[in-house]
């Protein structure tokens, strides 16, 4: 749960208040069935507050929003030497239709959803409320 925005130089691509902010990548075994369950999945989890103070609330209980991120560099491996290697990200060619249909996804549940731009060298500023970061993969 968290408050973002992200900028490419000095502009503000995308920006939320509450919501969720999103790092997301793509190995080349990922494909459009895998970004509906994310989407899903996003969509569906329980992370907000309730009155008792229990993660609880789904986004479209709080009508809260979300900022996705390309980022590539989730699938770096850094086991050898001292550079990480990122040939187990998926290459732009596939990477930007998944990152795309995971995007339509989202908004297809309704959801505000605001972007980074996909290759860009990005600033990404993060208020996260609470101890939540979830690793999510299928």
């Amino acid at each position: 749960m968290s408050r973002a925005e992200v900028r490419v130089g000095t502009a503000v691509v995308g920006k939320i208040g509450k919501g969720f902010a999103l790092l997301v990548g793509f190995t080349a075994g990922d494909n459009e069935e895998k970004c509906e369950w994310m989407a899903e999945k996003v969509f569906g989890l329980r992370l907000f507050l309730d009155a008792n103070e229990k993660m609880n609330l789904s986004l479209s209980d709080v009508g809260g929003e979300v900022l996705v991120v390309s980022q590539f560099t989730l699938y770096g491996n850094a086991e050898k030497g001292r550079r990480p290697s990122f040939v187990g990200a998926a290459r732009p060619e596939q990477a930007i239709p998944l990152y795309e249909k995971f995007i339509g996804s989202l908004r297809s549940k309704g959801l505000n959803v605001a972007t980074g731009e996909f290759g860009a060298m990005m600033e990404v500023d993060l208020v996260n409320f609470g101890p939540t970061t979830l690793w999510i993969e299928r």
